[in-house]
């Protein structure tokens, strides 16, 4: 059995702030290797758990931030950006379940940290009407590759993002949000704890959890910016429409072309037109 685990930040317990999950803030070492432990927690839970291999997608901002030499020596480490499948890569390689560790509720839902792909840039995403987030648009891709996702481990609104869309999915709550930037979390051994367990579990269980389509295609994906530049902007890609100030949408031939899309006009709100 092969599974993927998908790793982010802003879930991670004992993360708050911004500059925590920022590249050259002194704060961030510190939660590249809370990041980096969790990780391994969840490593050894799939190990104990029945899996013969482990892949592990740092999952990020530059996708290159979980720490090699420690992070389990089983695992495959995938890193780096731009990816194809962007926060689920290896998952095309054949998995039989996903595991989400770090992951947040998506912007505009109070949980720590929370936002959709790129907070400055994105406000609210729908796939033919349904809104999502990270949590969301993911799990779609993973059922499109009839793969089922099985934990996350996140702050109690993450989780119960989760279970909203995924009623079968295993959660491992290692903080509660008071608020975008502060709250209560377990300390870092106890999170660890948890998630090792709450990993072994759900693959021990993978093969009764059903795969969850939560859109078919083709898929309308329908994005409001943060602001009018940035919708300027997007529309210069031919295939978006103007739906009103702040909001594009375009047509997608599957869930993997939507987040492909999503992923590239990320790309684009860097640009310095918009600076």
């Amino acid at each position: 059995m092969r599974i993927l685990i998908s790793v982010d930040i802003e879930g991670v317990a004992g993360v708050w702030t911004a500059a925590q999950t920022q590249f050259g803030q002194p704060e961030y070492e510190r939660a590249r290797r809370w990041m980096s432990a969790e990780a391994s927690a969840a490593v050894r839970g799939a190990f104990a758990g029945g899996a013969d291999e482990v892949l592990v997608a740092d999952a990020h901002g530059y996708y290159a931030n979980l720490l090699a030499d420690e992070l389990d020596p089983r695992a495959l480490l995938i890193q780096g950006k731009p990816r194809r499948l962007g926060m689920f890569s290896g998952i095309e390689q054949g998995v039989d379940g996903v595991l989400l560790i770090g992951w947040h509720s998506r912007s505009k839902t109070g949980g720590t940290l929370a936002h959709s792909i790129n907070g400055a840039a994105f406000a609210r995403i729908w796939l033919n009407g349904l809104e999502v987030g990270e949590i969301g648009l993911y799990a779609a891709l993973a059922a499109e590759f009839g793969v089922p996702v099985l934990m996350i481990s996140a702050c109690e609104t993450g989780a119960q993002e989760a279970r909203s869309l995924l009623p079968q999915v295993s959660c491992a709550v290692v903080k509660w949000a008071e608020g975008a930037r502060a709250g209560m979390a377990l300390s870092p051994e106890a999170s660890r704890n948890l998630i090792e367990k709450t990993a072994c579990e759900a693959v021990q269980q993978a093969g009764s959890v059903a795969v969850q389509h939560l859109v078919e295609a083709p898929v309308t994906v329908r994005l409001q910016c943060q602001m009018p530049a940035q919708a300027d902007v997007f529309t210069l890609w031919p295939a978006l429409r103007r739906d009103d100030a702040e909001t594009v949408s375009f047509d997608c031939a599957s869930v993997e072309e939507a987040v492909r899309s999503l992923n590239a006009l990320s790309v684009m709100a860097t640009s310095s037109v918009l600076r």
